[in-house]
């Protein structure tokens, strides 16, 4: 693993986070993109090396919206950037780590991701990304 990508935050109301981040960081977002697989809207401030990524469902049966039902507005998943994608969750697995789903898809700010079960992770939800060239 190369380093701490993104922490990714779930929040009901996107507006308001994102004034809080830029309040609380001092400068505004560099980008927003909504992602169709998912079904939510992301949102990324940068610091330092790593960035906050706020996350909004766009409907009632996102893996965001699900979240924020069962635990509220706050930390969702910690990202982690890998140099190849494929070869990390092989290594995982090998350890005895289980994954959301197998193969890696399309993410957000151009990463190809993939996520940890958080029952073999300590209850944290752990996202593999990896840049594409």
């Amino acid at each position: 693993m190369l380093r701490i990508d993104h922490i990714g935050i779930a929040v009901k109301d996107l507006n308001s986070s994102s004034k809080l981040i830029e309040q609380l960081l001092g400068k505004p977002s560099y980008k927003t993109e909504t992602v169709e697989s998912e079904k939510v809207t992301t949102e990324f401030f940068e610091i330092g090396e790593s960035k906050i990524e706020l996350l909004l469902a766009e409907s009632e049966d996102s893996p965001i919206a699900k979240f924020i039902e069962k635990r509220g507005e706050g930390i969702h998943h910690i990202a982690f950037e890998v140099e190849d994608i494929e070869k990390e969750i092989e290594r995982l697995k090998n350890e005895g780590f289980q994954f959301i789903s197998d193969k890696p898809k399309q993410g957000a700010d151009n990463k190809m991701i993939c996520f940890l079960h958080p029952k073999t992770s300590n209850g944290v939800l752990v996202e593999l990304c990896q840049s594409k060239e």
